[in-house]
């Protein structure tokens, strides 16, 4: 058997191989891709895989966009970190999804049904393609994020989270407690994947969740000053053009 998995994120690549490999040892991995370019360019220079792994959200695209400039249709698992896709067409034909962090057992799940679909393969159709995208029309907000605890991934839940903010180049998330954990985004790239009536941007170092604002009070030349929960170990403030927005966000 030979598998494509087309995934942009190196950790996540590399987790969802070795698993493979050890559920199927003699399993080809074809092909580790990470853009729709990259991905279409070698579907047209290679046979198409027995079974593709797709991460929905790639840097140059959607991975959908594969499938309305390449030929192949045949068996598809996608992976994405975003709950939120309530894509009932993933249960159709020979389409299937896991949810990142992949567990092993819900990869063994996607393998058997890859197994019985074998017998009476159904290929994945415009229609079921057309459906997937249509559901992408709305916001959609990331429900977890992937963290790195020693030498191993694991994730936390966007509702442990009580605020981002950056340090040193860092961004954090601040759990409940002392507890933080480094992540690998900016602050500007978080902004757009958090739901907005939940989280705000409270200046360029911060974007907190409504649930840790605890105080807010006036402070110099028309700003804010905000007491966070957890306490930050450093000044949380807004500015005057923020003020007002900031003051809706607290009243929706």
């Amino acid at each position: 058997m030979r598998f494509l998995i087309v995934e942009d994120e190196y950790p996540a690549a590399k987790r969802l191989s070795q698993l493979i490999l050890k559920m199927r040892p003699g399993t080809e991995i074809c092909g580790t891709l990470d853009s729709v370019e990259s991905t279409l360019q070698w579907l047209k220079d290679n046979p198409a895989p027995d079974l593709a792994f797709f991460d929905i959200q790639l840097g140059d695209g959607l991975s959908f966009d594969i499938f309305q400039h390449s030929p192949f249709m045949g068996p598809v698992v996608f992976t994405t970190a975003y709950d939120q896709y309530t894509l009932k067409a993933f249960k159709q034909d020979s389409v299937d999804y896991l949810l990142k962090p992949i567990e092993e057992e819900e990869l063994a799940a996607a393998l058997q049904k890859f197994d019985r679909r074998q017998q009476s393969p159904n290929m994945l159709s415009p229609d079921v393609l057309q459906s997937l995208v249509n559901s992408l029309s709305q916001p959609q907000y990331q429900s977890r994020f992937i963290i790195k605890i020693g030498q191993q991934l694991s994730y936390i839940s966007t509702e442990e989270i009580q605020y981002f903010y950056s340090e040193d180049g860092i961004v954090f998330a601040q759990l409940e407690g002392k507890k933080r954990h480094a992540l690998d985004y900016t602050l500007d790239a978080l902004e757009p994947l958090l739901e907005p009536a939940s989280f705000f941007r409270l200046n360029r170092k911060v974007i907190a969740h409504i649930q840790s604002v605890h105080k807010v009070a006036p402070f110099f030349n028309g700003r804010l000053l905000v007491t966070l929960r957890p306490a930050a170990d450093f000044e949380v403030t807004i500015s005057r053009d923020r003020a007002s927005d900031f003051k809706r966000w607290l009243g929706a």
